[in-house]
């Protein structure tokens, strides 16, 4: 990794943990971290990369966005949370904010079990949602059975998930354990 390299990869990770702890004490990622981060992305890359890096810049962006957007429909993440992604994706691009994506959701998955389990109701849970796969097998309808009584589904943090899906992502791309080159 050439000096010019580590550069984004230390700010994201700057703007990753202002994300992180902004979201666990607020439970919010505000603007003022993202569209920031998301302009000094795009200028960096422009400035050291040009044309190429301007166009690689706004994939990862509209990518980063995109494939958050249908978690936040389905209220499984905040607004904060799909432009985190976004940031992600300009300072990664499209290539890498794909490998932060599947890295951040399988980090997101265990994050929820252990959630689930402090609260005392991962049991509970993994019965509702086997309930509702045989009634989806068995009808072929999509049923959503809520939790009964006065469960309170946990807060997920989930700028955690993010961030440390995205350092993952970093590494993965950095050591070279894929084969594709996904730097801009």
């Amino acid at each position: 990794m050439s000096s010019i390299e580590i550069i984004p990869v230390v700010v994201l990770i700057i703007i990753l943990t202002v994300a992180v702890i902004t979201d666990i004490l607020s439970y919010r990622i505000p603007n003022w971290l993202t569209f920031p981060s998301m302009l000094f992305g795009i200028c960096y890359h422009t400035y050291t990369n040009g044309y190429h890096g301007f166009i690689l810049s706004m994939a990862g962006l509209l990518l980063g966005i995109c494939v958050f957007i249908p978690c936040y429909i389905a209220a499984g993440v905040g607004a904060g949370d799909v432009k985190l992604m976004g940031v992600v994706g300009v300072f990664l691009g499209p290539g890498g904010v794909c490998v932060a994506f599947f890295a951040t959701a399988i980090v997101g998955g265990v994050y929820a079990i252990i959630l689930l389990w402090l609260n005392g109701v991962l049991k509970e849970t993994i019965i509702r949602y086997r309930l509702m796969l045989t009634v989806l097998l068995v009808t072929w309808k999509l049923t959503y059975i809520p939790p009964g009584g006065e469960t309170k589904r946990p807060f997920m943090a989930y700028g955690v998930a993010i961030a440390i899906g995205t350092s993952i992502a970093v590494a993965i791309i950095n050591c070279n354990l894929i084969f594709w080159d996904f730097k801009i």
